[in-house]
Formats: C-alpha cells, sequence, structure tokens
C-alpha cells in the first residue's frame, strides 16, 4: 500500500524508525579539508540541504595468493542511500566533536563486530563526496569528507557479526575486479566511492614497493656481509666463521634500513589538514 512518502511494502516501517533514530544526530560542518567550521547540523539537514560534514570510511583488506581482496559490505534495504548495494567494508559519520580515527574504530565494531585498537589502522588520506540523487521517494544532497583508513589484520567472514538493522551481509572481492567494476558505465551492483578505491589502491601499490624495498635491502645486506666476512676469514684463514659473521651482521644492517622504508608517511594527516 502506499504511504504517501515514495516507500511502500514491508520496508516502511523499518525506514520511518530508522530515519526517526538517525534524524537526531548532529555533525559538524567543516571545510573543504575536513575541518570542524565550529557550526553544527542535524543529519537531516545536511542530507537535505547539502552541508558538508566528515565521514569515516575503514576498508579491510586481505591478501589471497597474488591479489589484493577487499570486503564489501551490502547495504540493507531500509537505508537511506543505495540501498542493497555493495559499498565500503564499513562506513558511517562521524559525529560532532568525534575525532575520524574514534569513529572508525567505533564503526568497524558496530556494523562488523571486528574489536580494534588505533594501532591496526592506518590511514591512507581523505577525498571528497558529492551527489545529489532520489532514494525512496525522496531528494537526498551529500556532501562529506571520507577519512580513510585500511584495516588488513587477518580477518575472515567467521570473525565478522554483522549489524543486520545496517547490512545484509558481507563478502570478499577482488580489488582490481571492483575497481574495473566502478569504471563508467558503472556495474550497478556497486555503490563504492570511485575516490576511496583510488586511495586503497595507491595504498595497496606502496605497501607492496615497501615490500619490495625491505626485501631488497635484506639481501643487499646480507651480499654485502657475506662478501666482507668471506675477505677477512681469508686474511684470517677462517673463511667460514667469518662469512656467517658477515652474513648475519648484514642481516641486521638490511633490516636496520628497512625500517626508514617502511615507516609509513601519509599523505594527509587524521584531521585532513595535510600537516
Amino acid at each position: 500500500m502506499d504511504q504517501g512518502d515514495g516507500v511502500s511494502g514491508p520496508f516502511t516501517v523499518e525506514l520511518l524508525m530508522e530515519e526517526n533514530k538517525m534524524a537526531d544526530e548532529i555533525f559538524d560542518i567543516v571545510d573543504e579539508n575536513g575541518q570542524p567550521t565550529g557550526e553544527r547540523v542535524t543529519r537531516s539537514q545536511a542530507h537535505a540541504n547539502g552541508v558538508r560534514h566528515r565521514t569515516a570510511h575503514i576498508w579491510v583488506l586481505r591478501e589471497n595468493g597474488d591479489k589484493t581482496e577487499v570486503l564489501l559490505q551490502k547495504r540493507a534495504l531500509n537505508k537511506d542511500s543505495f540501498p542493497g548495494r555493495y559499498d565500503t567494508s564499513s562506513a558511517g559519520h562521524i559525529q560532532a566533536g568525534d575525532e575520524p580515527l574514534e569513529s572508525a574504530i567505533r564503526e568497524l565494531s558496530e556494523e562488523l563486530g571486528l574489536q580494534v585498537v588505533p594501532e591496526d589502522l592506518h590511514f591512507a588520506g581523505t577525498f571528497p563526496i558529492q551527489y545529489e540523487k532520489e532514494f525512496h521517494g525522496k531528494p537526498f544532497k551529500d556532501n562529506e569528507i571520507a577519512f580513510v583508513y585500511v584495516y588488513d589484520e587477518e580477518a575472515g567472514i567467521d570473525d565478522i557479526t554483522i549489524q543486520e538493522e545496517e547490512l545484509d551481509g558481507v563478502e570478499w572481492f577482488e580489488l582490481e575486479e571492483v575497481y574495473r567494476a566502478c569504471q563508467p558505465p558503472r556495474d550497478e551492483k556497486f555503490c563504492v566511492p570511485m575516490g576511496g578505491l583510488e586511495i586503497v589502491r595507491r595504498y595497496v601499490k606502496e605497501r607492496k614497493r615497501r615490500f619490495d624495498s625491505v626485501f631488497s635491502c635484506m639481501c643487499i645486506g646480507v651480499l654485502i656481509g657475506i662478501t666482507i666476512g668471506a675477505a677477512f676469514g681469508v686474511i684470517n684463514y677462517r673463511i667460514g666463521t667469518w662469512m656467517t659473521v658477515g652474513m648475519m651482521l648484514g642481516l641486521i644492517g638490511g633490516f636496520v634500513a628497512s625500517r626508514t622504508i617502511r615507516r609509513e608517511v601519509p599523505a594527509k594527516s587524521e584531521r585532513g589538514d595535510g600537516e
């Protein structure tokens, strides 16, 4: 039966309850860098008028052979935007007064049941989202700055407990498959934001580059150590001992050198101010 608000069928009551629950949420209004301006807005006002606010997006990744896979959530049919589509692993609005990192930790816990600490999340950058669409017969204006985090600790489907009022399920996809599917013309099965995909793909490439650099440093260190050890061994007639010592010292030296390469330096700070 038509309820007069563009929603019919079994989802009407659930949608209205969800709208009432979320209408009182308060967000910080932010500038183009994601910095709070000191003003605040309700969720309903933000989406009705396109007022810029902040969100936290968390991407759960895993390696499967030589492929990187991403866990995507299937949005519940009563969501106020993109119902029933596959989206970022976990995402949510940042409440007024909260920080992006604490919001990311909370979203992972609430939506996926994953209990993490700040050290488990890697900040990867920010990107803007802005569009106007109609959902459930109502206009929806989104204008947000998304803070992107990557969670790449071991996590299987059995470790996840979904928030049923928010999600219909989760599924692993190959990252590059999702990226191709979201190119024009976009596969309507996905509503993953391209800005987030681009940031995560850069993160994965940088992680691989760091790993390759670490491996190279270790190999070079060992090679140099063995060479120097062999030279000392010839002089002292104990080539085996000195080669072993050189190899160990080279391994340690390579490891120390690799620590500098492995250190993560995000493109922007968590506050999104580029400092």
